[in-house]
């Protein structure tokens, strides 16, 4: 029996996770309720590579330490979905505010994959982040995107694909 691989996209509120959804399903989403509560969580479909993948596009988070109902059922996706990549898509504009996050989640063990999404917006205001060094110091895949545009999906996507095949 087969099963469909999942990838789960965490982050904190406005950092673009549904823009990068819509970017990897093609738009496709079903969006429904999370069991028992009333928080919306997003599935779709997407190809990369030759594999067929569920995305869960799961509610903001600030920590794996939940505090509100949106993290909790973040936290129990994680948990429960064992999903086989997780894209933590934070700001590159505020990367030392959202670097926790991704250091709790490679604590936990879980397959990390750092999306840097809003690149432009830091190359903009003249933020120069050395995306190999950075994926070389925390020892897991660094894209650098920008979700409204699609920059960087394609190289994103590739990285998911190195990463699945490795693990």
């Amino acid at each position: 029996m087969s099963f469909i691989k999942k990838i789960a996209i965490v982050g904190s509120p406005n950092v673009g996770k549904s823009l990068l959804f819509n970017r990897l399903t093609g738009i496709y989403a079903v969006v429904s309720n999370y069991p028992g509560t009333t928080v919306d969580v997003t599935r779709g479909k997407a190809k990369i590579g030759e594999e067929e993948y569920e995305v869960i596009d799961t509610p903001g988070m600030y920590s794996l330490l939940p505090i509100t109902e949106e993290e909790r059922v973040a936290r129990k996706i994680l948990r429960e979905e064992k999903p086989s990549v997780v894209i933590h898509i934070i700001d590159a504009k505020n990367l030392e505010r959202m670097l926790p996050l991704t250091f709790q989640l490679i604590e936990a063990g879980l397959p990390v994959v750092l999306a840097l999404n809003i690149i432009d917006e830091a190359e903009k205001i003249g933020l120069a982040i050395d995306l190999p060094l950075l994926e070389k110091e925390l020892k897991i895949p660094v894209a650098g995107t920008v979700s409204t545009t699609g920059r960087g999906i394609d190289a994103l996507k590739g990285r998911i694909k190195e990463y699945a095949r490795s693990r």
